[in-house]
């Protein structure tokens, strides 16, 4: 694949951690998350591709 292509995908991918991280940490400092484990969902789609790709997996709340 092309630097191009790669570079973008990388920004991309870095601003969904980045971001999704700060949504996550915000909403679970509004809350007691002590000692509960939260089930999480990520879903990446590219309509044009047909793409919908799911990451299923848990978070724990900090003690």
């Amino acid at each position: 694949m092309s630097d191009d292509f790669n570079m973008s995908m990388r920004k991309f991918l870095k601003q969904v951690g980045v971001t999704s991280q700060q949504a996550i940490e915000e909403a679970m400092r509004e809350q007691d998350t002590a000692g509960k484990t939260f089930k999480v969902k990520a879903v990446v789609t590219i309509e044009e591709l047909g793409l919908t790709h799911e990451v299923d997996g848990e978070i724990k709340g900090q003690e």
